[in-house]
């Protein structure tokens, strides 16, 4: 099967391509603009194969989207290209809307007229399969709050309740996409996830930045009190769900994706600066004896969801899968993998990544 994959160098899109380039005999097309959170250096192990090809392009133009599909021929979609950052959202939305919901109708109709242009066999076997998140259902009632609030989770019929202008646009890439089934029979899939970490993260989200700012001595921002609570779902335990839905997930239908470890974010920052103090600690001259010294709280942000906390049994029910990573392994593999990349990190934190040369070949 050839998969094309929108935002294939970013974090969890490019997960997904290390996943199918190595575990896999499916060929892969990374289709990537390269913004500031995409990275080719992601995707260096595997930039080699005759089974992966890259191709710079902005899913808002139409007619590169139409070359690339008419080049590749693709069998299945993957979309995860989206501006994602909820501050970022905050200040700058334009961005948000023009990518997240401008972009998936562009994808959307491109999709389309390729996909009815196909013969009756290909027709039935192409899928497209839109990857969002569980921001989109609001926030929900706080155990410190509420009596049995831990009950109350995320399914997939949950209503949609969008507090960001990063997840509203996010909400209506969800319902474009059903749209297009309801409407013109693109087969379609969705798929909603909670909060993910794991190696390669770019630095502006909450684990990598505590790491990284513990490493140099910087302060460790939290929100408001911090007591926020997240369900973390280790990205490698991610892309394997995402290839499952794509493959084996019925047409029509969502399948919510978590990782059954919700944490307060607070206890995140802490468990974080932990496991750092325990593989590096800091030595005399730091500014600090222990990394948990360099929390502060921050002015929390507008519309700050309360909690998230997904009910993962429809895709362990119908499909079989089941997170391998309780959050203390993943977490501890993340904050080694950081330690043995710093040179990874730097690139990415001074900008050089994006000086470097682009990897454009195509083996496909």
């Amino acid at each position: 099967m050839k998969i094309l994959i929108t935002g294939g160098a970013g974090f969890i899109g490019s997960a997904v391509i290390r996943h199918l380039i190595q575990h896999t005999d499916h060929h892969v097309i990374n289709v990537d603009k390269l913004t500031y959170a995409g990275n080719l250096a992601n995707l260096r192990d595997i930039a080699g194969s005759d089974r992966y090809a890259f191709e710079q392009i902005d899913i808002c133009d139409r007619d590169a989207l139409e070359r690339v599909f008419g080049l590749h021929q693709p069998d299945a979609i993957m979309h995860l290209a989206a501006e994602s950052h909820v501050d970022k959202s905050i200040d700058g939305p334009a961005a948000f809307m023009e990518t997240n919901i401008l972009g998936t109708y562009h994808l959307l109709e491109t999709a389309r007229q390729y996909w009815q242009k196909l013969d009756n066999h290909a027709q039935q076997q192409f899928r497209f399969h839109h990857v969002s998140t569980d921001e989109v259902y609001g926030d929900l009632p706080h155990p410190s709050y509420v009596h049995g609030a831990e009950h109350i989770l995320f399914t997939e019929s949950t209503a949609y309740a969008p507090s960001s202008p990063y997840s509203a646009s996010k909400a209506s890439s969800d319902h474009l996409v059903r749209a297009w089934m309801r409407t013109y029979g693109l087969p379609t899939l969705i798929s909603n996830c909670s909060n993910n970490y794991g190696p390669f993260h770019f630095p502006e989200k909450l684990i990598p930045l505590t790491i990284l700012n513990a490493l140099n001595g910087k302060l460790l921002p939290v929100y408001g009190n911090g007591e926020q609570i997240r369900d973390w779902l280790y990205v490698e335990d991610h892309a394997r769900a995402l290839c499952l839905v794509l493959t084996e997930g019925k047409v029509g239908e969502t399948y919510n994706i978590g990782g059954h470890n919700e944490k307060q974010n607070i206890d995140v920052v802490r468990t974080v600066c932990d496991v750092l103090q325990e593989l590096a600690p800091p030595d005399t001259t730091f500014p600090v004896s222990h990394y948990r010294e360099l929390i502060t709280h921050v002015q929390d942000r507008p519309g700050h969801d309360r909690r998230y906390a997904i009910d993962a049994s429809k895709i362990k029910n119908e499909l079989g899968w089941t997170p391998s990573e309780s959050f203390d392994t993943g977490i501890r593999k993340t904050v080694q993998w950081y330690l043995d990349n710093l040179a990874w990190s730097q690139v990415i934190r001074n900008g050089d990544y994006k000086r470097e040369g682009l990897q454009t070949t195509n083996h496909l």
